[in-house]
């Protein structure tokens, strides 16, 4: 591969990680990212298991801890806000469902970010329209930027991937819906969470969420609801709130306070959740990580490592792959299928134990959720959370050389 030009599309976690590692393994490297600027804030993501090895790997640990949310861990509230079931932080050894390390899904992207500056090519407000590959590259047509070529293409842009729909077929092939909508937005409301990120159910599969932000008075709230498929603007943030209000209409706890901050609200983002199956995460001169080739949804608190650690063993067989992008392609297959599943399978209970559809299924979970600290479901949980650590990651010699030299030339 004598073109060592390699197009990442998604400067978002999983993007900025292969970034720094492909950039180690002496790759030139160029990322096109759908938004303006980076997207700050969000909600908290989890430092756990492997991806925790590869944030150490990259030496960014320190960093990272400086920059997590103080969270004293999970509890189930109801609708007068008394706590009827929780999970302290520390539980499962920090593996619990809040993680010991939690961290601002925007302040670990920006960490990885500012980790391959000023050395990688940025555009941003632009993104892949059209993939045409030959023997020799990939002649790459953006919506704005002139087409360029490139010796591969990786997306790594999300649950609606613009490189999976280009290179592997539309969504709808690709996305196994789980029948769930998210909406995710910040507010200053005093809702007395006293550290804790409190959750509350109500029948309908209607599930509120608040936890601590990074900064004072800052809260990261979350309102979800089971439906079958809904056809929205995506570009419409106003009617999307309104498709909110209208769903959690007459809802308790704190969901009026939370549906009246939601107007105001600088970063909302309505989605829906989804895995992604796919019996390969390359095709020709393309590959995918992250959420865009193996989505594993938020419900099982793994995204955040599958990203990272695809991140790294993609850009690792790449470096090793003596210039074969099959081979490099068809070893990172290997090495991550295993990994990713086990981490696609849901925990006890899936969507329907997320947000349950009935005052009685309520009831249930919470009972199993006080039992989770007692066999057997303490060691039922503990599998779920080990999966995080469940892979043995490889040592690769070109990424541990930080002068890497140009990589997979021949």
């Amino acid at each position: 591969m004598r073109n060592t030009d390699i197009l990442i599309s998604g400067a978002g976690i999983g993007g900025a990680a292969l970034v720094y590692w492909l950039r180690r393994a002496g790759f030139a490297v160029t990322v096109v990212e759908r938004a303006p600027e980076l997207r700050p804030g969000g909600q908290t993501v989890d430092l756990r298991g492997a991806g925790r090895t590869v944030i150490t790997r990259m030496g960014l640990m320190d960093r990272a801890r400086e920059l997590s949310v103080d969270q004293r861990g999970f509890a189930f509230v109801n609708g007068s806000g008394r706590i009827t079931a929780r999970m302290p932080a520390d539980s499962f050894g920090g593996e619990g469902i809040i993680s010991e390390i939690e961290i601002l899904r925007g302040d670990l992207a920006r960490l990885l970010y500012d980790a391959t500056v000023p050395d990688t090519e940025y555009l941003f407000d632009d993104t892949v329209t059209a993939l045409d590959e030959d023997d020799d590259g990939v002649t790459v047509t953006f919506e704005k930027a002139a087409p360029r070529r490139f010796a591969l293409v990786v997306g790594a842009d999300g649950l609606h991937s613009a490189v999976r729909a280009l290179a592997f077929g539309p969504e709808r092939d690709c996305v196994r819906p789980l029948n769930v909508y998210n909406a995710w937005f910040t507010v200053t409301e005093d809702l007395g969470l006293d550290g804790w990120m409190k959750m509350y159910n109500e029948p309908g599969g209607l599930v509120a969420s608040a936890r601590p932000g990074r900064l004072p008075g800052e809260v990261k709230a979350g309102l979800s609801f089971r439906s079958g498929p809904l056809t929205y603007d995506r570009r419409d943030v106003s009617a999307q709130q309104d498709l909110i209000a209208r769903r959690f209409a007459g809802a308790g706890w704190e969901v009026p306070r939370l549906l009246k901050a939601m107007r105001s609200a600088p970063d909302f983002f309505l989605d829906s959740m989804g895995q992604v199956r796919l019996e390969h995460w390359s095709r020709g001169r393309a590959a995918l990580v992250g959420d865009a080739g193996y989505c594993a949804t938020p419900i099982t608190g793994l995204g955040t490592s599958l990203a990272l650690v695809g991140a790294y063993v993609l850009a690792g067989e790449l470096a090793s792959a003596a210039g074969d992008h099959r081979i490099a392609f068809r070893k990172y297959d290997e090495v991550m299928r295993p990994y990713i599943s086990q981490a696609q399978q849901l925990p006890p209970g899936g969507a329907s134990g997320y947000a349950p559809s009935s005052a009685l299924a309520i009831g249930l979970r919470n009972l199993s959720m006080r039992a989770m600290h007692h066999w057997p479901m303490k060691n039922l949980m503990a599998a779920q959370f080990a999966k995080a650590g469940d892979i043995a990651l490889p040592e690769y010699g070109r990424l541990a050389a930080a002068d890497g030299g140009a990589a997979g030339r021949g």
